[in-house]
């Protein structure tokens, strides 16, 4: 079986950061790794309560006609974004806006109801804001030029 191109990256050197995990034709999917792997994981609660903040505001940003999907990786150490188009110094920029947003929210979870999510009663938005603050204080100095694993 062939081996996919995640795991030819060293988890034990990768810190948290923004990178490029691939490049499929249009598509660029960017690794926003949040914890050093296998050290703290995050907890269910933030990755998803995460996700549904992140999502809203990145399909509601400029970027919205070119982000195809934003979600937790199942190693609970960071999320996935798949965009069509990608202008990387740009997405680098809506990425920290939007936790800077996500920090700076105080309105209702988006999608909190049973009729719009599978697991509703596990959203906290102070949870949501917190791990961004973290996250954002890790990736704030980032540039273009960081978006390469090392």
């Amino acid at each position: 079986m062939e081996r996919i191109a995640s795991f030819n990256v060293d988890h034990n050197i990768l810190e948290p950061g923004i990178y490029i995990s691939r490049i499929d034709g249009d598509i660029t999917t960017y690794d926003l790794r949040v914890k050093k792997p296998n050290g703290e994981l995050m907890s269910n609660a933030e990755m998803h309560s995460t996700e549904h903040l992140f999502a809203t505001m990145a399909r509601n940003s400029e970027i919205k006609d070119d982000v195809i999907y934003f979600g937790p990786m199942g190693c609970q150490t960071g999320y996935y974004l798949l965009v069509r188009n990608a202008d990387n110094a740009r997405i680098l920029d809506v990425i920290k806006r939007t936790l800077r947003d996500i920090i700076g929210y105080t309105g209702e979870m988006p999608g909190k109801s049973a009729a719009e999510c599978g697991n509703y009663a596990n959203l906290d938005i102070e949870i949501a804001r917190e791990s961004c603050r973290r996250y954002y204080e890790a990736v704030k100095d980032k540039g273009v030029e960081d978006l390469k694993y090392r």
